[in-house]
Parts: structure tokens; C-alpha cells; sequence
């Protein structure tokens, strides 16, 4: 905290970077559940692909957040 009682950005860098983080995660448990209930021998449906990605852009961020702080 700095003299005004806010965090300090390094402080809110961390943060952030563990939601993203989470939110990464939760997007690839969502990932795990849908291409469970295919069989292996199937292409995975699109929205698997969908949040597999998006857990990889979450996750790009929130190392973009680590080299900032």
C-alpha cells in the first residue's frame, strides 16, 4: 500500500495476473468436460478449440502482467 492506502502496482500487477490465471484455468477444465463427452476417435468440437485458446491468451496476458511487475 503507498501513502494514500492504495495497493501499489506491483501489488495490483500480481493480482490481476492470478485471476487471469484462474480464469485460464477454468477455461481449460471447461475444455476437458467437453472433449470428455466425445470420443477420442472424434474431432473435438469447435468451442473446445475455442477455450483452449482463450486459456492460452489468458495465460499470455498474465506473463505479460509477471514481466511488468
Amino acid at each position: 500500500m503507498n501513502s494514500n492506502d492504495y495497493p501499489d502496482e506491483g501489488t495490483i500487477n500480481i493480482r490481476l495476473r492470478q485471476i487471469l490465471l484462474e480464469l485460464a484455468r477454468r477455461e481449460d477444465d471447461i475444455a476437458h468436460t467437453e472433449a470428455a463427452a466425445v470420443p477420442y476417435w472424434d474431432s473435438p468440437p469447435l468451442s473446445v478449440v475455442g477455450h483452449r485458446a482463450a486459456a492460452d491468451s489468458l495465460r499470455f496476458e498474465a506473463d505479460r502482467f509477471l514481466q511488468a511487475s
